[in-house]
């Protein structure tokens, strides 16, 4: 059964950085695609970023380019996000998500595994 676990999450100043993590379990993870979602009270959940772990290619949406990044320890199952430069607008809770193969996707239903999310709070 495929597992993912976020954690990570926090209150961080407007500026500040904070590191989330996902482990995934119970399959091979290499054949597998990773991803990054948010949602915000009241929005819908919106692409972040998306890693194959084969490759390590990465994919990321525009207003993360540049702030945040993605990256993995393969030894660990575990792939990361590192925020840099959060903002209040940031706030949110952030879920990792996989899907099996290597093509990069960015819509929330291309993923049908998830992790329970994390809560990330910007304050201003």
């Amino acid at each position: 059964q495929t597992r993912l676990v976020e954690s990570g999450g926090g209150l961080v100043q407007a500026g500040g950085s904070l590191r989330l993590s996902c482990t995934f379990s119970g399959r091979t993870v290499s054949n597998y695609v990773m991803g990054w979602f948010r949602q915000a009270p009241g929005k819908e959940r919106e692409f972040i970023a998306s890693l194959s772990w084969s490759s390590s290619v990465t994919y990321y949406t525009d207003f993360v380019r540049g702030r945040f990044t993605v990256s993995k320890n393969f030894a660990a199952n575990t792939m990361y996000l590192q925020m840099n430069s959060l903002k209040p607008d940031d706030t949110a809770v952030y879920y990792c998500a996989a899907r099996s193969g290597s093509v990069l996707a960015n819509t929330r239903q291309e993923y049908p595994y998830w992790g329970q999310g994390t809560q990330v709070t910007v304050s201003s």
